[in-house]
């Protein structure tokens, strides 16, 4: 918190400051003897009628009465992780969004409007990476026409918690009665340290994805459209782990190699194989041939509510980057 040359907290933001990252506290029991403070970090969305919201790096907005506020400073973007790769949010974005492309695709100035038949949010969403090029409403307009001409309802993929991220992008879309539907994290981590986690014989990797890898891919019934977006990417590979009755895989993942990233996904191991290390096998083979590719690191995506996935993660030196959303239109 601001403290003065008296010792005395003070509130050093107002509302020229919106859209910056704040720190501030707040009493949340006045009148109450001794009070009871709360302390709130994010990006200040707003201060309008002498009310603060703020955009946490999970993306949950707090509002917070001014006349509450009993400190409060403008702080500097989190400071950069000392072990693993380095990213923007923006270098990010752009490398997972080559990793899913989308059928068809169209540009709104700086926001590109993907499609494809409705497989996936990631493919079926707007990625605004910088601005329209005409007015939020105007641009969110021409959004539902595109998508409502093919049979689509209109998503916006965001992101907040990182230098870059879109808060305010957020906030205007709630104010607008766009719903936030799914919440995930983008995570990065080292990718040589994964190859060397497991021995990765036994895996095959292909370019393709068969149909015994897809026999053991969650999303049933796969079309040609899905096929299409899951071979997409600068350079994709499936890895299987055979069954042991030659049925669907035992394990299975997929990767796609862009540059020095190496992006995994689809990591599935078949309920009666697991807690046998069979996503690591998969894994670290996938990184292996990263790696010979040049890629020097790794990024993966994963749900709030995947606890299993986020512990297993963690264990392979991965951590959060930023946490991506999508919002869908008003019905």
């Amino acid at each position: 918190m601001e403290i003065s040359a008296a010792g005395r907290l003070e509130v050093r933001i107002t509302t020229a400051d919106v859209g910056k990252r704040v720190s501030v506290r707040c009493l949340t029991q006045a009148g109450t003897a001794g009070g009871k403070f709360t302390d709130t970090v994010g990006v200040l969305t707003s201060w309008d009628a002498g009310v603060l919201v703020i955009t946490r790096k999970s993306g949950e907005s707090v509002r917070i009465d001014a006349s509450s506020l009993v400190a409060g400073k403008v702080v500097p973007a989190a400071p950069a992780r000392r072990r693993g790769p380095a990213a923007g949010y923006e270098e990010l974005a752009q490398v997972a969004a080559r990793s899913w492309r989308p059928l068809e695709s169209a540009r709104l100035g700086e926001w590109e409007l993907r499609a494809a038949a409705g497989f996936t949010r990631r493919a079926n969403s707007v990625l605004p990476l910088g601005t329209p090029g005409v007015p939020l409403d105007e641009a969110l307009d021409v959004v539902r026409r595109w998508y409502g001409e093919r049979g689509l309802p209109a998503y916006v993929q965001t992101a907040t918690g990182a230098e870059g991220t879109q808060e305010l992008l957020c906030a205007e879309l709630e104010r607008r009665g766009w719903a936030r539907e799914v919440t995930a994290e983008s995570w990065i981590g080292a990718l040589a340290p994964l190859a060397d986690r497991a021995e990765a014989e036994g895996v095959v990797l292909a370019r393709e994805a068969d149909e015994a890898w897809l026999a053991r891919y969650q999303r049933k019934g796969v079309s040609e459209v899905a096929l299409k977006v899951l071979e997409s990417g600068p350079s994709v590979w499936f890895a299987s782990v055979p069954g042991e009755s030659g049925g669907a895989p035992a394990a299975i993942g997929r990767c796609v190699v862009d540059g020095r990233w190496a992006g995994f996904a689809a990591v599935e191991v078949d309920p009666a194989q697991r807690r046998r290390g069979l996503a690591t096998v998969v894994m670290a083979a996938l990184a292996g041939r990263a790696l010979e590719e040049g890629a020097s690191a790794a990024w993966l995506q994963v749900e709030e509510r995947n606890a299993g996935a986020r512990a297993l993660y963690a264990g392979m030196g991965f951590a959060a980057h930023h946490a991506y959303h999508h919002y869908r239109e008003p019905s």
